[in-house]
């Protein structure tokens, strides 16, 4: 199912202070809305760009009974560099849109994403990650950081695999992001050219994903339909998210990953 979303300037939205750390306890009630400022652009929206691959039995089971505890880890994108305001990141904003599409489930994402990361690094840290709190779902976004570091693809799932094992042990669901894409008439040099290795790392994690059974949230591929945002819902530095960006990204993955957990 294709469908659109509006994101207009100076909507009222909600925010939810709740995903922030794993040491809290859910908050019960929202704070005061919180106006977007900048983003106005339409956002194509399809169930298609998350793949289940026969996973998320955990976190469906999570849902009936009506809470589900997410842990996002993963670089800047994750952490929400690039948004206007924090509550305008990737993580609250997912919060909010999985909360909208399933009423009466009470959703926790924890923000654990670290600018600058690639696979190693996520890897190195996911079991203190995982040791803070009970969560029922893992999402980790990978693969733009190492690409753009020219990492080898063998290292690059070596250390993946590393992470995997964690996970496994940790009996938690898995939805995988795989990379952004990039401006294609960027001025940065050090981007210029990337887009196709960096769709070669998202085939490469969709495969990931059917053999392990993790779901898969199809970035790259969603990221194609952007044009219509401001900037193709990248900043001015050419690599971070803008505030249409984040949003869209938030919203095309409640659209995916909802109905999959109902």
């Amino acid at each position: 199912m294709l469908a659109a979303v509006a994101l207009l300037a100076g909507a009222a939205l909600p925010v939810s202070a709740r995903s922030q750390s794993m040491a809290q306890s859910p908050v019960q009630t929202r704070p005061p809305a919180v106006t977007l400022g900048a983003p106005v652009a339409v956002c194509p929206l399809e169930t298609g760009f998350v793949s289940d691959n026969g996973g998320l039995t955990r976190a469906r089971a999570a849902v009936r009974s009506g809470a589900l505890r997410i842990l996002a880890v993963g670089s800047s994108s994750i952490e929400g560099i690039g948004a206007s305001k924090r509550e305008l990141g990737f993580a609250p904003l997912l919060e909010l849109g999985l909360e909208s599409r399933m009423p009466g489930v009470d959703v926790t994402v924890f923000n654990r994403g670290i600018g600058g990361e690639t696979a190693r690094e996520t890897a190195d840290r996911l079991e203190r990650e995982l040791a803070a709190g009970r969560v029922d779902l893992v999402i980790w976004q990978l693969g733009t950081n190492d690409v753009l570091r020219d990492r080898l693809v063998e290292d690059v799932f070596a250390d993946f695999h590393r992470g995997e094992a964690i996970l496994q042990a940790a009996d938690v669901d898995v939805l995988l992001i795989d990379p952004q894409r990039l401006p294609e008439e960027t001025l940065n040099a050090a981007f210029r050219g990337r887009n196709p290795a960096l769709g070669d790392m998202a085939r490469r994690i969709s495969e990931e994903g059917r053999r392990g059974g993790y779901a898969v949230l199809h970035r790259f591929d969603a990221m194609a339909g952007w044009s219509g945002l401001d900037r193709g819902g990248v900043g001015p530095d050419d690599l971070h998210l803008n505030d249409a960006g984040y949003a869209c990204w938030a919203e095309v993955t409640a659209e995916g990953l909802a109905p999959r957990l109902l």
